[in-house]
């Protein structure tokens, strides 16, 4: 009798325990400029508030509200770019001020250009300011001692510039994991190479690569590896010699010639097998000894399916978040959208299906007509995967869970 499936929350909670209870890598320090994508391994606190002095809104004048309020034409006393340091406002006259330059002292108000009159008498305006308009107050964006990110979260690109602006140069952030993979099968062919009669050209490497590398791994390409139950235990221990994480593609089916199931289990151990998910139901997870005469030092295993959308769903599905989880990341669940179907889906499956998707101009979700695991061009056409709960029908206008592949792939 074979084994009952596992679900997905219950092969991913499997996941996700088993990265919770390992040491959390190094920590190390990096140059601000290579801070994007890393997570951040202690709390990051404002050094200073931005903007660090009252500046202004826009061009124009700083005024007194009362000088205004007289309504007589006012002079100009001075003229304050950004960067320079202004003189005390003199009273009765204004300063023409431009965006981002420092606000004097005793100017309460900054009046856009546009509603200034200047004459040879002076600057006469057309309405009388409000208290603190048009200027921007200190620590109005960032307080001092404001705690900027916290440990456990992964810095984007707009966030290492929150950072350039308190004038934080180095950046706290756990140590990069150190990942191996390699592919399995006969038929795989590298591309550029001639493509030989029953052969396939290896696409799952070049999606998995850049997927690792956009996480901050650091990746160790062992490249092809043939259907050979002696060559791929020796390359699993090769591999968890120098490395915290193995993941493979392919060989993890129930065929004669899938070695990768009984070669795990030769030199450590397999948690998971099957899981259902559709694409993606050969999954795999485990545990290599990397010595083995002591179970003290272990690489974590991930076995990928070898269809190209099986491998891609569930890499984003089970091996991205527990990457991001080993790195110290708490939150690593993408959220889903709430959205109309544009589409019928009459027969479902019994596993949980991840459907390829993207948003048509109507708002509504479309999906791409042929859903099988091996065409790829779904995924290359896809802005995101419907998530379907097993054995549930869609009709067009039915509300679908839509998870943007931009909140899986980054």
């Amino acid at each position: 009798m074979k084994p009952a499936l596992r679900s997905v929350d219950d092969a991913l909670d499997t996941l996700l325990a088993a990265a919770s209870a390992l040491p959390l890598p190094a920590l190390e320090t990096v140059a601000l400029e290579h801070a994007a994508g890393r997570v951040v391994a202690q709390n990051i606190y404002a050094p200073c508030a931005v903007p660090p002095h009252a500046n202004s809104a826009m061009d124009g004048y700083a005024v007194r509200i009362v000088d205004v309020a007289s309504g007589q034409a006012l002079p100009i006393s001075q003229r304050i770019a950004a960067g320079q340091v202004p003189q005390p406002l003199a009273a009765g006259t204004v300063a023409r001020i431009f965006t981002g330059a420092p606000i004097p002292v005793g100017a309460d108000a900054v009046i856009m250009q546009e509603r200034a009159v200047v004459t040879e008498a002076g600057v006469n305006f057309e309405t009388v300011p409000q208290p603190q308009e048009n200027i921007r107050a200190v620590g109005e964006d960032i307080q001092h001692g404001q705690c900027l990110f916290s440990a456990g979260q992964r810095l984007s690109a707009a966030d290492v510039g929150l950072l350039a602006s308190v004038g934080i140069a180095q950046v706290p952030v756990r140590a990069a994991l150190r990942v191996a993979i390699f592919f399995t099968g006969d038929e795989l062919v590298t591309p550029g190479e001639p493509l030989p009669e029953g052969a396939i050209y290896n696409s799952n490497r070049y999606f998995l690569r850049p997927l690792l590398e956009r996480l901050g791994c650091v990746v160790t390409d062992y490249g092809i590896v043939r259907d050979n139950l002696a060559q791929t235990q020796a390359m699993l221990e090769r591999a968890a010699a120098e490395h915290e994480v193995i993941i493979t593609a392919g060989g993890v089916s129930v065929g004669e010639e899938d070695h990768v199931k009984a070669a795990v289990q030769a030199c450590g151990e397999l948690d998971l097998w099957a899981i259902a998910v559709k694409p993606g139901k050969p999954l795999a997870f485990g545990k290599i000894t990397k010595h083995p005469a002591s179970t003290a030092h272990q690489a974590a295993f991930i076995g990928l399916p070898g269809n190209p959308v099986s491998a891609y769903v569930t890499f984003l599905l089970f091996a991205r978040p527990y990457l991001l989880r080993r790195m110290g990341v708490q939150n690593v669940q993408p959220t889903g959208l709430p959205l109309s179907a544009a589409f019928a889906w009459p027969k479902a499956d019994k596993r949980r299906e991840f459907l390829r998707a993207r948003i048509n101009q109507n708002g509504q979700v479309e999906l791409f007509p042929n859903q099988k695991s091996g065409v790829l061009t779904s995924c290359a056409w896809a802005e995101g995967l419907v998530d379907n709960a097993p054995s549930q029908t869609i009709a067009p206008g039915d509300l679908v869970r839509f998870i943007p592949l931009s909140a899986l792939v980054n």
